[in-house]
Parts: C-alpha cells; structure tokens; sequence
C-alpha cells in the first residue's frame, strides 16, 4: 500500500526560530506543554497539547503548513494539510535547549 506523501515540502525555508519559546505564551504570560517551529517563517508556538494551541493557530492565520518540533532530542516534523509526517530534520541538541528555551514565565 502507496503511503500518502506531503505535498508542500517546497515550501519549507528552515527559517531560525523567532522566539526561545512560544511567542504568543511569552507575550501572554502563558504557559506550554512543547513547542513546534514553522518551518517556513520561524514563529514558535505550543504544542495541541497545550492550553493556546498557538502553532496551530500560526497555521490557521498564515497557512504555513510544515512545522518542526522544537523539542531537544527530536526531529521529527509534520504537515498541517497533508496530515503526514516528513523525514526528520536536524535533531536539537542539550546547547540548542540551553539556548531557545527559557524558564517558562
């Protein structure tokens, strides 16, 4: 059986993160569960876990289908509209945790 693929991988830009954590949560004082990385602007945003579902949101505003777990020790990223996984990006490292996530506030 042919597994559906993402049909907007050209569209990915690896933009840098915008923020060491959720924009919205950071501005709001709120709070994050994990946080995921547009890969075609670099906003960051928390998780569907989370109480604001900001990544989501980004999406829903901007269309930018593909995010990036911003998650040390992951890489896995995912298609908003083709509800698929891609191949992995570059995984975080123990430096890249020190350096985007802060104490939440």
């Amino acid at each position: 059986m042919a597994t559906k693929g993402c049909s907007h991988e050209d569209q990915i830009r690896d933009a840098p993160p915008r923020a060491e954590g959720c924009e919205e949560c950071l501005a709001q004082g709120g709070r994050w569960v994990e946080l995921r990385r547009c890969l075609v602007c670099g906003h960051v945003g928390c998780c569907d876990s989370s109480p604001h579902r900001h990544a989501r949101a980004h999406f829903e505003a901007t269309h930018h289908p593909v995010i990036q777990t911003f998650e040390p020790g992951e890489a896995w990223r995912w298609c908003y509209v083709d509800e698929v996984y891609l191949p992995d990006g570059r995984e975080l490292s123990h430096e890249d945790l020190r350096r985007h996530h802060p104490q939440q506030p």
